[in-house]
């Protein structure tokens, strides 16, 4: 169930005929990897933090250059050299407080990690 919070922070995409309360607690209990937080990943971050998926897991072991600002658009200047995942989390985290966001700053291998069964929300 939303808390009040929730539901304040949520409620233009509630009042949508097709998706209300239901598709809003599917999308906070939603567990999603974003691989990559460069030109599409950071906007992506943006969205579904914004739409209030749950978790974000967010893998990226590079560090901001000032040459990824004009096309990563979760980036500022004063964020150069600093590692893109924890700089999304922060962001992330400005941006929608009720989200979970867990930044992987090492490449993944596919070795040391266990595969993520792909999981499909319907509304």
């Amino acid at each position: 169930m939303l808390n009040d919070a929730a539901f304040m922070r949520y409620s233009r995409q509630l009042m949508l005929e097709e998706f209300g309360p239901q598709a809003q607690e599917k999308l906070a209990a939603a567990k999603v990897l974003i691989v990559g937080l460069g030109g599409l990943g950071s906007p992506a971050a943006l969205y579904l933090a914004a739409a209030g998926v749950g978790t974000l897991l967010l893998a990226d072991d590079d560090k901001l250059h000032l040459t990824n600002l004009q096309r990563q658009i979760l980036y500022r200047t004063g964020d150069l050299d600093q590692p893109k995942a924890t700089v999304a989390k922060r962001e992330l985290l400005r941006l929608n407080p009720l989200c979970e966001i867990v930044a992987l700053t090492e490449r993944l291998a596919a070795k040391r990690y266990v595969m993520l069964s792909p999981v499909s929300i319907s509304f």
